[in-house]
């Protein structure tokens, strides 16, 4: 086995010498640097201890007792902790002094689509022919293998996600619980990053198990202050139904919400036309359909 082959790779060496810091140990004819803060117990020479190389920062061969998850072949969300636009993005794959880039080959054409700091990106690792370690985007049939199929329940489910990929037809998004979805442009105010979190809302569930997503808000949650008041009272009442209406009295209104007749007429209007409350006999009432 050569340093190529050895970086990204899980290898046994042996313990050759030591400083106040590093033990070092040789394999093949390479020398290995171990530091010894991460090691529970002292060694001595001729130890053989197992641990993953790389090249660290200061391109000295390392080897590192902490396995990280992200290895070649073996796929792991890591988080970018560095953009560089002449490079690509840097994430953290868990070594000790050493972060990985994503080539900018892998990335969107239009820069303000990179992932940004604190953005995740599921990444494997490989070893190029100057034998320099690099992140590697997990493809579209990588998704699929871990992806779970979704269930017609989930209409109108609030749902966490990364998005993993940008086409002109919309963004795709991995859940938390490993659903796939996509976010049509219709459904977005701004086409999001690769690798950015988002908070979504679950708008239909394809016959595959394919989620159909929006990252707008439902017509009552884009509503003001005040009509978000009156539907928390709304939501507490018994029978989710209150005595106060658009003909109630000024003062009546302004003693129990605390607001004028004319922002509580605005905000009713608002929940009424969103199809969320309704007014009957003298009463508003909360429509049993209402999206939770």
């Amino acid at each position: 086995m050569t340093a190529k082959q050895a970086i990204g790779q899980k290898i046994s060496v042996t313990i050759t010498d030591e400083n106040q810091d590093y033990y070092f140990a040789q394999r093949e004819g390479f020398t290995y640097r171990i530091a010894k803060s991460e090691l529970e117990k002292i060694h001595k020479v001729t130890d053989a201890i197992t641990g993953f190389a790389y090249e660290n920062e200061d391109h000295d061969l390392q080897l590192t007792t902490k396995i990280p998850r992200v290895q070649i072949g073996r796929f792991d969300f890591a988080p970018v902790v560095a953009v560089r636009h002449d490079l690509g993005v840097f994430v953290d794959i868990g070594l000790p002094n050493k972060d990985v880039v994503v080539s900018l080959d892998e990335l969107p054409t239009m820069k303000q689509l990179w992932p940004a700091r604190g953005d995740y990106l599921l990444v494997s690792l490989e070893v190029d022919d100057k034998e320099r370690l690099w992140g590697r985007l997990a493809d579209e049939e990588r998704f699929q293998h871990m992806a779970q199929k979704a269930a017609p329940s989930l209409k109108n489910a609030n749902i966490n996600g990364t998005v993993y990929r940008l086409k002109v037809v919309g963004s795709y998004v991995f859940t938390a619980e490993h659903y796939l979805g996509f976010i049509h442009p219709s459904e977005r105010d701004a086409e999001p990053r690769l690798g950015q979190h988002v908070k979504a809302r679950v708008i239909g569930v394809r016959p595959d198990g394919i989620l159909n997503l929006s990252l707008r808000p439902r017509a009552y949650e884009a509503i003001g202050d005040d009509a978000q008041m009156i539907l928390a009272v709304l939501q507490h009442q018994p029978g989710q139904k209150m005595p106060y209406t658009d003909k109630s009295s000024p003062d009546a209104i302004k003693q129990y919400f605390g607001i004028s007749k004319g922002q509580f007429k605005r905000a009713l209007g608002h929940l009424m036309k969103a199809g969320v409350v309704k007014q009957v006999a003298g009463e508003t009432i909360l429509v049993a359909q209402i999206e939770q």
